[in-house]
């Protein structure tokens, strides 16, 4: 399993339930990776998509009991993410939000996919700081106009399976 994700300068993600700054770039990586694969999204971030991504697997996890939505698998926690993944090659599985799911499935993350945008705009939900979280090591960054692609390995993670 893998997360996804664009941040800003401080490791904001979001305010007020949107992406404050959108880079085309990343919009392109993002489909790029995550099609053909299976995403999870917190009920928040699915609301804000436009329906369920098309040519991917989705997956929403909520606490709501009796949310349900055409096209896509509602799960109520982890354990259910874990059953609704079953044998999907976890190189195709991509956690894309927000907060608090990200920081559910972090820990069992074996990359982390990010777009680092080089500004700090108001935030109010922020990605866990991958350059000073133990285990986690940057592996690769490349440098665009005003942001980074970098991709992280959760190095706790890959241990475990040695």
């Amino acid at each position: 399993m893998n997360a996804i994700v664009a941040v800003n300068a401080d490791w904001g993600i979001g305010l007020g339930g949107s992406q404050v700054i959108v880079i085309p770039e990343d919009r392109r990586r993002f489909r790029m990776l995550t099609e053909g694969g299976l995403v999870i999204a917190g009920r928040k971030t699915y609301e804000s998509l436009d329906g369920p991504l098309p040519n991917r697997r989705n997956i929403i996890l909520t606490r709501c009991m009796d949310y349900r939505i055409d096209n896509a698998a509602t799960v109520h926690s982890i354990d259910g993410v874990l059953a609704e993944i079953g044998d999907f090659d976890p190189d195709k599985v991509f956690v894309i939000g927000g907060e608090s799911v990200y920081r559910q499935l972090l820990p069992l993350c074996t990359l982390a996919y990010v777009t680092k945008i080089e500004a700090s705009p108001p935030s109010d939900t922020f990605f866990p700081d991958l350059d000073v979280l133990p285990g986690w090591e940057l592996e690769s960054r490349e440098p665009g106009k005003g942001y980074s692609f970098c991709i992280y390995r959760n190095k706790i993670l890959e241990e475990r399976h040695v």
